[in-house]
C-alpha cells in the first residue's frame, strides 16, 4: 500500500507558505502564480495554519471584506490536521473526507516536509487501480 512518503517522491516536497501578517491579496496572487489552491501559513518554519480558496471564497469575499486590508491570520484555518511519511494513502483519504479538507500538510519530527493534496490522493489510488486491473486481466489471460 503507498505512503505519503511515495506520494511526495514522485511529485516533489516544494512548499508553499505564506506569513500570517500577509495580505489576503498577496496569497491570492501567490497561488495563482502557482497553480495551486492553498499555501501553508508559516512564522519561519513554524506551521501556523493553512489558507486556501475556501477560506477567502468564505471568510472575505462572502463577507464582503477587502482582501487588500485583510491579514491572512484572520481567515486561515487552524489548527492544521497533518499526516506524516508513513502514512497510507487511504488513510489520508478518509481524512480529507471526514475533515472536509483538501490539503494536508506532511511533518515529521516537527518540520514540513511537504503537501498532499486530495488531488494527490485521487490519482493514486487511480493509478493503483489501474495496475490492480492489468495485472489481473495478465493472471486471466495467462
Amino acid at each position: 500500500m503507498r505512503q505519503v512518503k511515495h506520494l511526495l517522491e514522485s511529485k516533489g516536497r516544494a512548499i508553499h507558505a505564506v506569513a500570517p501578517d500577509a495580505s489576503v491579496l498577496d496569497a491570492l496572487r501567490r497561488m495563482a502564480q502557482e497553480g495551486i489552491g492553498a499555501l501553508l501559513v508559516m512564522q519561519g518554519t513554524q506551521l501556523l495554519g493553512v489558507v486556501s480558496e475556501r477560506d477567502y471564497a468564505r471568510k472575505v469575499a462572502l463577507r464582503g471584506r477587502a482582501s487588500a486590508d485583510t491579514p491572512v491570520r484572520e481567515i486561515m484555518t487552524a489548527p492544521v490536521l497533518t499526516v506524516s511519511l508513513d502514512d497510507s494513502v487511504e488513510a489520508c483519504m478518509r481524512l480529507c473526507t471526514d475533515s472536509r479538507v483538501r490539503h494536508l500538510p506532511v511533518v515529521e519530527a516537527g518540520q514540513v516536509r511537504g503537501v498532499i493534496s486530495i488531488g494527490d490522493l485521487v490519482k493514486a489510488i487511480i493509478d493503483d487501480q489501474a495496475e490492480e486491473i492489468e495485472q489481473l486481466q495478465r493472471y486471466i489471460a495467462g
